[in-house]
C-alpha cells in the first residue's frame, strides 16, 4: 500500500496521546499461598530416577510438537526424565507429578500466542493419560491443539491439584469431564480468543468440592442463567474470574450464601444491565477484589456495601452510575481499599466532597483513584497530599477547576498523573519536579499559563511521557541544561517555544513520537534535528514559521508519520521515507514534483 500525502489540508494535525494504565492485582495473601503450593519451584527433585511409561508418554508428548523455536523442551532427552526442562518428580516415588511448560515470553501477546516465537505449536497427545500422578499441568500460552476443543481425556488424569490451559486457542465446548477432577483446586480456563469456547451447563463444576481458584474468562457462558446458584455450591472458592463471558444478569435471588471464603470476583465486561443493588454478591463481606467494570450496571449503591470492610479493589469503571449522593458515606468504613476506579460513569458532584468520603483510615494505604470521564466538579482539595502511598491518581475528562494545588505533589509516590481535559487554570506548581517516580504526566486540554523552567523537570528521571499541549504555557530552559528524562512521547502543541528550536531537544535521542506543533517556531531545522529523530516513527511539527529545506537524503529514517503543514518550508520534497504512511506538507513554499512513492489524496 502507497503511503498518503496531504496537500490540502491546512489545519493542524494533533494527534492525542493515549495513556494506558494496568490495573495492579492486589496479593491476596491466603491465595497467594495456594499459588505457591500449586505452583511451579525453580528447581525439581529427581527423586529415583524416571519411570520408563512416564518417560515413553512425555517423548510421545513431545513428538506432538513441530514448533519449539525457543528450545523448550532441548532438554528433553536422555534416560532421566526427571531432568527434564519443565518437568518434576516425586522424591518419594520417581513418579512425574509437575509439567510446567507455561510461555512466559516478556513479548507475548496474549491474544495472539499462535505468532509468538517462543510459544509450543502443535497437538496435545493423549498420551499424558499414562502421567497417572500428575498432580500440576500447566501448558498455557502455547498454541497446543488450536482450533480444537479442550481435550476430554484431560478429565481422567484425576490427581490433578492444578490445571492451566489459559490463552490457548481452543474452540468448542468445554468438557463436562473436567468435574471428574476431584482433587482440583486451581482451574484456569480463561480464553483470549473470546467467544470461541462455550459451555452451555457448567454444573460439573459442583463436583470439585476442593476448589479454591476458578477462572472461565473469555468463554461464553450466555446460555447459563443460574451460575450464581452452581457457584455458591462451591463453598471452598476463594477467586472467581468470569471477564468477558457474555453473562446478561447477576441479579439472582440467593437466599444463603455460602461463598464465605471467597476474596476475589471479577465480572467486569458482561452485559449485566440490571440496577447495581440487585445484584446478589454484596453480602460477600469476605471479598477484597471486586470488579464490575464494563458491565452497564446503574442507579444506587446499596447499603451492605458500607458492610464490605475487607475490600481493597473495587472496580466499577465504565458503567451509567451517576449516583455518589450514598456513596461517600458508604465508603467510609472501607479501610483497607486501595483501588478505586469510578471512571468512565455519569456521575456528578463535587469532587472535593467526594474525597472526603474516603476514609482517613485509607489515606496511607490508597495506590490508585480512577475518576477520569465522570462530570464531577469543584477544585481539588489540598489534603490528597496525605495519600503518601499514591501512585496513580486519574481525574481526567472532567469539569474541575481552579489551580493544581502544590500539595498533589506531595505524593512523591505518583507513577501517573493525568488531570487532561479539565478546566484548571494558573500556573504549574514547580514541586512537580519532585515527583522522582513520575512515569506519565498528562496536563494538556486546560486553561494553564506561565513558565515552565528545569525547576519543574528538576527530579522526574522515570518520565517517559508527557503532554502539555493545548493550554497557554511557555517552556523556557537554559541552553546547557541537562535533561533528567529519557522521553519515548511528547507532545509540547501550543506551548511556546520559540523562536528558535530549543536545544535541548537533542538529548531526546530515544523517543518515538513528538509533537511540537504550534509553539511559535521561526527558525531553520538545525545539523542535529533530523540525526537526533531519525528512529522516531511520529513528528509534528505544523502550524509554525520554519523556514529552509529538507535534507537531502532521508531514506534511512524510521518515521511513518510526519506533518510539516503551514510552514515556511522550500526547495524540493526528497525521496524519502521508506516506511511512511501519512505526510503531510501542505501550506508550505516546495518546488519540483511528488515522489513517485507517494500519491495524494
Amino acid at each position: 500500500m502507497l503511503p498518503q500525502l496531504l496537500i490540502s489540508c491546512s489545519s493542524s494535525m494533533l494527534r492525542s496521546t493515549n495513556l494506558l494504565f494496568t490495573l495492579v492485582v492486589i496479593s491476596i495473601a491466603p491465595f497467594s499461598q495456594l499459588v505457591h503450593a500449586l505452583a511451579p519451584q525453580p528447581q525439581h527433585d529427581h527423586g529415583s530416577g524416571c519411570i520408563p511409561a512416564e518417560r515413553a508418554a512425555l517423548l510421545s508428548f513431545h513428538k506432538g510438537i513441530t514448533r519449539d523455536n525457543a528450545d523448550i523442551l532441548a532438554s528433553w532427552h536422555g534416560q532421566d526424565c526427571c531432568r527434564w526442562s519443565g518437568v518434576r518428580c516425586s522424591n518419594q516415588t520417581g513418579h512425574v507429578i509437575k509439567l510446567h511448560l507455561r510461555n512466559t515470553s516478556p513479548d507475548l501477546d496474549p491474544y495472539d500466542v499462535c505468532d509468538d516465537a517462543n510459544s509450543l505449536v502443535g497437538e496435545i497427545s493423549p498420551s499424558l493419560i499414562s502421567l497417572k500422578h500428575l498432580e500440576h499441568l500447566d501448558l498455557s500460552m502455547n498454541c497446543l491443539g488450536p482450533n480444537s476443543a479442550i481435550p476430554q481425556f484431560l478429565g481422567s488424569m484425576e490427581n490433578l491439584r492444578y490445571l492451566n490451559l489459559s490463552g490457548m486457542p481452543f474452540t468448542g465446548r468445554v468438557p463436562c469431564q473436567l468435574g471428574n477432577l476431584s482433587s482440583l483446586q486451581y482451574l484456569d480456563l480463561g480464553m483470549s480468543y473470546y467467544y470461541r469456547t462455550y459451555s452451555t451447563d457448567i454444573t460439573w463444576l459442583t463436583k470439585l468440592p476442593l476448589m479454591q481458584y476458578l477462572s472461565m474468562t473469555g468463554i461464553n457462558l450466555s446460555r447459563i442463567a443460574d451460575w450464581p446458584r452452581t457457584l455458591n455450591m462451591i463453598p471452598s472458592l476463594r477467586v472467581i474470574n468470569l471477564v468477558e463471558c457474555a453473562l446478561d444478569t447477576a441479579s439472582q435471588s440467593l437466599p444463603v450464601l455460602n461463598l464465605t471464603k471467597l476474596e476475589k470476583l471479577d465480572l467486569s465486561g458482561n452485559n449485566l444491565g440490571h440496577s447495581v443493588a440487585s445484584s446478589w454478591f454484596w453480602n460477600l463481606t469476605s471479598l477484597k477484589y471486586l470488579g464490575l467494570g464494563g458491565t452497564r450496571l446503574f442507579g444506587k449503591f446499596p447499603d451492605a456495601l458500607g458492610n464490605m470492610t475487607a475490600l481493597k479493589v473495587l472496580d466499577l469503571s465504565e458503567n451509567t452510575l451517576d449516583e455518589t449522593g450514598n456513596l461517600k458515606s458508604l465508603l467510609k468504613n472501607l479501610c483497607c481499599l486501595e483501588i478505586l476506579d469510578l471512571s468512565g460513569n455519569f456521575m456528578i458532584g463535587d469532587i472535593g466532597v467526594l474525597m472526603k468520603g474516603l476514609p482517613q483510615c485509607t489515606w496511607e494505604i490508597l495506590m490508585e483513584l480512577h475518576f477520569h470521564g465522570n462530570r464531577f466538579i469543584g477544585t481539588l482539595p489540598n489534603f490528597i497530599g496525605e495519600f503518601s502511598s499514591l501512585s496513580v491518581l486519574d481525574l481526567s475528562n472532567n469539569k474541575l477547576t481552579g489551580s493544581i494545588p502544590p500539595e498533589v505533589m506531595n505524593s512523591t509516590c505518583l507513577t501517573f498523573l493525568d488531570l487532561s481535559s479539565n478546566h484548571f487554570n494558573g500556573s504549574v506548581p514547580t514541586e512537580l519536579g519532585s515527583l522522582k517516580n513520575l512515569v506519565d504526566l498528562d496536563l494538556s486540554k486546560n486553561n494553564l499559563n506561565g513558565v515552565i523552567t528545569e525547576e519543574h523537570f528538576a527530579n522526574l528521571q522515570c518520565l517517559k511521557t508527557i503532554d502539555l499541549s493545548s493550554n497557554n504555557l511557555k517552556i523556557v530552559v537554559d541552553s546547557n541544561w541537562r535533561s533528567p528524562f529519557r522521553l519515548q512521547s511528547a507532545v509540547f502543541s501550543s506551548c511556546q517555544m520559540g523562536p528558535l528550536f530549543p536545544t535541548w531537544l537533542q538529548q531526546l535521542r530515544e523517543i518515538d513520537s513528538l509533537d511540537i506543533s504550534s509553539t511559535a517556531l521561526e527558525d531553520k531545522f538545525p545539523n542535529w534535528f533530523w540525526y537526533t529523530f531519525s528512529q522516531s516513527t511520529y513528528l509534528n511539527i505544523s502550524n509554525n514559521q520554519i523556514s529552509g529545506s529538507l535534507p537531502a537524503h532521508m531514506e534511512g529514517m524510521a518515521l511513518e508519520e510526519l506533518y510539516l503543514s503551514s510552514n515556511r518550508l522550500t526547495g524540493s520534497i526528497p525521496s524519502l521515507l521508506t516506511n511512511i504512511t501519512m505526510l503531510d506538507i501542505s501550506n508550505n513554499n516546495f518546488s519540483g514534483g511528488i515522489p513517485s512513492n507517494f500519491e495524494a489524496s
